[in-house]
């Protein structure tokens, strides 16, 4: 049996529960009637696990209430807008042999509801949830558990790790408080968080708590924490059951099941399998009841004491699952989750690229910034690339992505480009305003394989700026977090920590402001991204290396090699955009001076000024990139092949 600390007085719930209730909240239609669950139905389900057949829970009930209701922001505001679908989702539920059903109230904590701006609504949802299920069960005539289901909190950003606690809790005791017999705290990809959870429900209930974790094929977390590190992490809590739910399908649950073992109760509530999108839709396979009967007979023989569904399965399934532990049905064969065949290799300390070995020994290095093609062809882009490699002069070319949020080739993909034909290594740009942390990790995984190892991890221009001023970007990651994702490749592993098959071996390159604005968020910024894996860092454009001198100094000496970044500008008016219309940028009032007293003789002028910051950088720096004047990439050896 599991153990743990005892649950906190009254007091603190009631506590809890007067936070909850506070201010102008509307209330449904109907009397609230704190009853409080019945004593003996929560000691019968711990006796039911311990003595009686397998309990058998209901299904998705959130995708089927968001089907049945139109515009719905979140499938729990149903609980306040059509309450007579949500009654009608559980007495089926209950018809097809449901022992056990759960509140419509998973998503229903205030940092998730104040995303769909319902957080006013936090009390009203929760108890009409609670409120609806004990109706159903009513109605129906049977005496089914009624369980308050507790879901993570979803996207964590902005709220610290001692604000989490408080939000479960809250939760809870407005769900205990209406009247449920135990807890659901499930679909939890995250143990930490999970258990944050578990500490929050104890703190102000005595309820008991099912607990469940999403498991992938492997049995594994998201996060890449074993089922079976997992459940004996939980075994510090005094739990009714622990298990799998959610997840890649019923296969994923019984492997999850396999590996928790060891006589636990255990409870298994699994997808119907991987969703698609079609036309808009979410579309779930079409698994037979036959199938669901044989989890049911698997699960129940692994140990599971909760038989149910989640994502995808409805009352035909649980009807299903129902006649299979009511028939004490037997597997067809014994379950044996197949062994992961690990890719295993000798991964030898990986050769340094040219440029890592020019900058650790000392060497100057120069580099080209090119855009890549806004059409089809790479053909002038490796054209370009050629003549500048054949002047002897340009030791690398680094690669825009997307630069100022207008589309072009992706610089992955142009750096593939580059290396095969023109026999110069690149470093690509990388930023995280276009993809997910799935696409991001993806596409340098391709960009690896194919010889890439040079990277510069950048924010990127913001779409409004670009075409595309109705899009937004996805910034899953800021460049510190895409640092961390490169770094974990590196080591071997995904951003959540999953083994992958072979590690990466990217030298990682991050961008540095010394003229910004705010400089103690610069220099913390930059801290950051060397602590997240940076072995070289390329600076903004500079006009006045008095600016790299001073964040020098502040930095206590450059802990990694930098790049300086010389911007060729042949005109005054020139000068005078970047300095007021592109951020980061300063071009001092006496290098604008200068241009503009050239008159005609702007271009010689701005090519002296960028001789004049090549010297000077020599001193400081590991070396240079050079930004060219707007289509016209060669005119870089008027600098750097003189």
């Amino acid at each position: 049996m599991f153990r743990s600390a005892p649950a906190a007085s009254g007091r603190l719930s009631e506590c809890v529960l007067s936070i909850a209730t506070a201010g102008q909240l509307i209330y449904p239609p109907y009397s609230v009637d704190y009853r409080g669950s019945l004593p003996e139905m929560s000691d019968r389900f711990e006796k039911r696990l311990e003595r009686g057949p397998p309990v058998v829970t209901d299904g998705g009930m959130g995708v089927l209430v968001s089907s049945a209701v139109a515009g719905l922001r979140c499938p729990e505001e149903a609980n306040i807008r059509a309450p007579e679908s949500v009654v009608t989702l559980h007495t089926s539920f209950i018809a097809a042999g449901a022992e056990l059903i759960e509140t419509n109230t998973f998503g229903a904590n205030r940092h998730k509801l104040r995303s769909q701006f319902l957080d006013n609504e936090v009390a009203a949802i929760n108890e009409a949830g609670v409120k609806l299920a004990r109706e159903a069960r009513e109605i129906s005539g049977r005496d089914v558990f009624v369980a308050g289901s507790i879901g993570p909190l979803g996207e964590l950003g902005g709220l610290a790790a001692d604000e989490r606690g408080p939000v479960f809790a809250e939760q809870a005791a407005l769900l205990e408080g209406r009247g449920v017999d135990l807890f659901m705290v499930e679909t939890f990809f995250d143990l930490d968080e999970l258990t944050t959870a578990i500490e929050a429900v104890q703190g102000v209930s005595g309820l008991p708590i099912v607990a469940m974790l999403t498991f992938d094929e492997d049995a594994e977390t998201f996060g890449g924490v074993s089922a079976r590190d997992a459940v004996e992490r939980l075994t510090q809590y005094e739990l009714a059951a622990v298990g799998a739910n959610h997840g890649a399908g019923l296969h994923a649950a019984l492997a999850a099941l396999e590996a928790m073992g060891d006589g636990r109760p255990l409870a298994a509530l699994p997808n119907v399998g991987l969703a698609s999108l079609s036309g808009g839709r979410v579309i779930y396979p079409h698994a037979t009841p036959e199938y669901f009967a044989e989890f049911a007979a698997q699960a129940r023989a692994l140990g599971a004491r909760v038989i149910g569904g989640c994502c995808g399965t409805t009352p035909t399934e649980i009807a299903a699952i129902a006649r299979a532990v009511e028939e004490e049905r037997q597997p067809t064969v014994p379950f044996a989750a197949a062994e992961r065949e690990l890719v295993v290799a000798a991964h030898e300390r990986p050769e340094e690229t040219e440029l890592a070995r020019r900058l650790h020994a000392g060497e100057w290095v120069t580099c080209v910034e090119l855009d890549p093609p806004k059409g089809g062809s790479y053909e002038s882009m490796l054209a370009v690339t050629r003549t500048l490699n054949g002047s002897g002069a340009v030791g690398f070319v680094d690669i825009n992505d997307n630069p100022m949020a207008r589309a072009r080739a992706n610089a992955l993909m142009a750096a593939i480009a580059i290396e095969r034909s023109c026999a110069i290594e690149t470093i690509p740009h990388v930023t995280p305003r276009d993809t997910s942390v799935m696409g991001l990790q993806s596409q340098l995984l391709a960009a690896h394989a194919e010889g890439v190892r040079n990277v510069l991890a950048v924010t990127g221009d913001p779409p409004h700026v670009g075409d595309y001023p109705g899009s937004r970007g996805v910034y899953e990651v800021d460049s510190i977090g895409l640092s961390q994702v490169v770094s974990r490749l590196n080591a071997g592993e995904d951003f959540n920590g999953k083994a992958i098959d072979a590690p990466t071996s990217f030298f990682l390159g991050v961008a540095v402001n010394p003229s910004a604005d705010d400089l103690e968020t610069e220099l913390d910024r930059f801290h950051q991204k060397v602590e997240a894996g940076a072995r070289f860092a390329m600076t903004q454009a500079l006009f006045d290396l008095a600016y790299l001198d001073r964040f020098e100094q502040l930095l206590g000496g450059w802990p990694i090699p930098i790049l300086v970044g010389i911007f060729m500008v042949r005109t005054h008016q020139l000068a005078v955009r970047l300095h007021n219309e592109v951020p980061g940028i300063v071009v001092p009032e006496d290098v604008q001076n200068r241009l503009r007293d050239a008159g005609p003789r702007a271009a010689e002028v701005g090519l002296e000024l960028a001789r004049e910051l090549y010297a000077e950088a020599r001193e400081k720096a590991g070396g240079v990139y050079v930004i060219p004047p707007f289509k016209q990439p060669e005119a870089a050896l008027e600098l750097l092949g003189s």
